[in-house]
């Protein structure tokens, strides 16, 4: 069976998760505690980061954009990237924004903060960095706003990365509770589109040992 190394609260293994899923590749999860540094998982990924996946064949894909490249160029029936240079273009870029400028400004500020510094014992969350991320995550939902009021789906008209990689932030965060949705209608329906998929689903039931979201979590009306 094809296996994923994830952790519950990493957006990138969850972004994976739903790729794997809305190909309709079978798999099976396994727990990673990073900082734990295990030698076996440090031998198939240095970096000691999740996602990696083990392919049927015993090929190890490590970093969730080469798994989602990956992905889409041996399961091609159902691309997740776009079917032009544009849109590929596009989905790519919102990708990239949401991995990088998303994760750096929001998710580490908030889920780093207050729930992966308490598990991997790297000290205490520190308050500016949560204000930092309570404050910049307006901007990113209104840039999600914008982008759902002007196209069927973030990158355009067709589900894609970039929607899969959003929803999969603000899945970690939703968890803490963290996301102002009733401040941002256009992100709230756009994500409430993503939640009701069957291939996100099994995200929303995910629970941290000894932390449990807030009750609207897994409420696919809110």
């Amino acid at each position: 069976m094809r296996i994923l190394y994830h952790f519950w609260l990493s957006p990138f293994a969850r972004a994976i998760r739903v790729i794997l899923a809305e190909k309709a590749l079978p798999f099976d999860l396994e727990i990673e505690k990073v900082w734990e540094r295990r030698v076996e998982f440090l031998a198939m990924n240095p970096a000691c980061e999740v996602p990696v996946l083990v392919e049927l064949d015993g090929s190890v894909f490590a970093d969730s954009h080469v798994i989602s490249e990956y992905l889409d160029e041996a399961y091609p029936d159902r691309s997740l990237i776009g079917g032009d240079s544009n849109s590929r273009a596009e989905a790519r870029r919102l990708t990239h924004w949401f991995d990088v400028k998303f994760n750096a400004e929001v998710t580490q500020n908030l889920v780093g903060e207050k729930l992966m510094k308490r598990l991997s014992g790297q000290g205490y969350p520190q308050a500016t960095a949560i204000r930092t991320g309570l404050a910049e995550i307006h901007n990113h939902l209104a840039y999600i706003s914008f982008l759902a009021e002007r196209r069927r789906w973030l990158a355009g008209d067709h589900l894609s990365a970039a929607d899969i990689v959003a929803a999969s932030h603000l899945s970690v965060i939703d968890y803490t509770g963290d996301v102002p949705w009733e401040d941002h209608p256009g992100a709230k329906d756009w994500y409430a589109r993503i939640k009701s998929r069957p291939s996100f689903r099994p995200l929303l039931a995910d629970r941290l040992p000894g932390v449990q979201p807030p009750a609207h979590y897994s409420d696919l009306d809110f």
